[in-house]
């Protein structure tokens, strides 16, 4: 089997579905579903990442869904804050997805905090979207 990947074709994948995501996350937002929209950013911001680590490494990215480990391996210079910032929306995709979480989530995601954090999504997509 062949391990060499096509860098162009992969990179663009992830720009592509992370802009199309991005779509889905405000429509979410919009019709009020909350704790979806907020699941939705976390690929939103998932995916650059797996762009910018394929950019550096020439492979592919890890199945890993945690942001700040992404970024570890993205070559990007992240401030303290939107490393905080990543490993809050990292918990956005347990939240939303285990029922263990789910409930306690739901609640959280009022308007006033998913707005904050659509956001500072928004913000962290268009710096590393800037950055590759």
């Amino acid at each position: 089997m062949d391990d060499r990947i096509n860098l162009e074709k992969t990179f663009n994948h992830w720009i592509t579905t992370s802009d199309n995501d991005f779509k889905t996350m405000i429509h979410l937002y919009d019709s009020g579903d909350y704790h979806w929209s907020l699941f939705m950013g976390h690929i939103v911001i998932e995916r650059p990442l797996k762009a910018c680590v394929v950019k550096v490494t020439e492979k592919h990215a890890p199945f890993s869904q945690h942001l700040t480990k992404l970024a570890n391996l993205s070559g990007l210079q992240f401030s303290e804050e939107n490393l905080d910032w990543l490993d809050t929306i990292t918990t956005f995709n347990m939240n939303a997805r285990y029922d263990s979480y789910k409930e306690a989530f739901y609640k959280k995601c009022t308007y006033d905090f998913t707005t904050e954090w659509i956001e500072k999504i928004k913000i962290l997509q268009s710096w590393i979207k800037e950055k590759l």
